[in-house]
């Protein structure tokens, strides 16, 4: 048992109880408690495996491969339509949780049985992904930045290509791909801190560079 998981749910305000009992539950299938990205993580030999978090309407296991999973019951979500590997199972009360506590560990025991045998997830391509229209001009139109957009990542690639096709209107969308244009001249993705600090700071705008870790 991790310390730091004990600390989280002394402090957690809401969920506090079902979250106790997915952390005992998950801790009989064997895996390994971590903390990680701030939420209790559960791993296999040093693999992702589960994470238990809370939301305002919901708590729920995290499968990181839920998508290998075969999902007999029907329980598992896929939170957005880009979302391409993680799958959770969803709780609104402890008496679900209860119920389903069998069912629970058969995912987990086949999410560590995935893990051993090595099953991988083919992952779309950054050319499988939409460019609008207005990217596309910005491309051509900037030679600097098609350069530095091109010296991305492809994870982070793909960060932008989600988010500026996100807005149904051109002008919000051309609003985003200006504003993200110093952030990717400096090779920084959505969810990095300019500021060179080394957590995340979603869309970081320079504003907390005095910010003490």
């Amino acid at each position: 048992m991790n310390p730091k998981v004990d600390k989280f749910l002394n402090e957690v305000g809401n969920w506090q109880l079902e979250l106790t009992k997915l952390r005992s539950i998950i801790l009989e299938t064997g895996l390994t408690e971590d903390f990680k990205w701030k939420h209790p993580c559960y791993t296999y030999e040093k693999a992702n495996i589960v994470l238990i978090h809370g939301f305002k309407d919901y708590c729920a296991v995290l499968f990181y491969k839920g998508v290998l999973l075969k999902d007999k019951k029907k329980l598992l979500i896929q939170q957005t339509e880009n979302v391409q590997t993680g799958r959770q199972m969803r709780f609104n009360n402890i008496s679900e949780i209860i119920k389903l506590e069998k069912t629970i560990k058969e995912y987990i025991f086949e999410s560590i049985e995935a893990e051993k045998a090595g099953l991988k997830i083919e992952l779309k391509k950054t050319s499988d992904y939409e460019t609008p229209n207005e990217l596309k001009s910005k491309l051509k139109k900037d030679k600097d930045f098609k350069a530095a957009f091109e010296n991305l990542t492809p994870g982070r690639q793909r960060g932008y290509l989600l988010h500026f096709a996100q807005p149904k209107q051109s002008k919000t969308r051309v609003d985003r791909i200006e504003k993200s244009a110093k952030r990717i001249f400096m090779g920084k993705g959505l969810m990095d801190c300019i500021c060179g600090h080394s957590k995340r700071y979603p869309n970081c705008d320079g504003s907390h560079k005095n910010y003490v870790e």
